[in-house]
């Protein structure tokens, strides 16, 4: 408590205060106290004034950590904003239209939706030829493939055959409930407009299905 009269006695004392106490109290213990005191300030001045260039030192540390830390902290929010961007550069794509003439982009739009595939790979497709089953082996090592159309012909037959003899097997079902064409990687279900064979030569547009799974799609089947 702070006022004219102190509550609780003080637990240090300036030097000064030291000096001005000695020429109140006049007591031999006093007075040996009181040289124990001044010689104790006496020593820290002379280890302060030792060790200034110590202490600059330290100081200059100090604020160099201190400078390092605010870098480290602004080069951490670059990092992850690289890593945002490649992550938004790498995100799958969900739907878009693919020209007449873009041949190439649609090949690399799928065999990279199949080089994706961990698991699986259903493809729904009317019209399949020796060209699709060249780009399911770009399919990853462990990855199943199997393909639903309309007409297993003998020569559409014979060409599994010829495959599955040398390559990864590709399953083959005959189905002919579908207009459309459905390429499945894994759970993802991608609405495709034109026969995978075809890709390129007319207009085309995909969608993700973002409300269908493949074992949904396939409990239909």
């Amino acid at each position: 408590m702070r006022g004219k009269h102190l509550k609780f006695l003080p637990y240090a004392f300036t030097e000064n205060g030291v000096a001005m106490l000695s020429g109140v109290l006049r007591s031999q213990q006093a007075i040996n106290i009181n040289i124990q005191i001044m010689r104790a300030f006496n020593s820290m001045r002379h280890f302060i004034a030792s060790n200034a260039q110590a202490f600059q030192r330290l100081e200059i540390i100090e604020r160099n950590q201190l400078a390092l830390n605010v870098h480290l902290a602004e080069n951490d929010k670059k990092f992850e904003e690289v890593f945002r961007r490649l992550d938004e550069g790498s995100a799958k794509p969900t739907e878009g239209i693919l020209f007449d003439g873009q041949i190439f982009d649609a090949y690399k739009f799928v065999t990279e939706r199949i080089r994706e595939a961990k698991r699986r790979i259903v493809l729904i497709d009317n019209y399949i030829d020796e060209t699709v089953l060249a780009m399911l082996d770009k399919r990853n090592n462990g990855v199943t493939a199997k393909v639903y159309t309309k007409n297993i012909s003998r020569q559409l037959s014979l060409d599994f055959d010829k495959h599955n003899a040398q390559y990864a097997p590709i399953e083959v079902e005959q189905f002919d409930r579908a207009h459309d064409r459905f390429l499945c990687i894994d759970d993802t279900v991608y609405l495709i407009g034109a026969s995978i064979k075809d890709l390129g030569k007319k207009w085309f547009g995909f969608t993700k299905m973002e409300s269908w799974t493949t074992d949904e799609l396939l409990s239909k089947i």
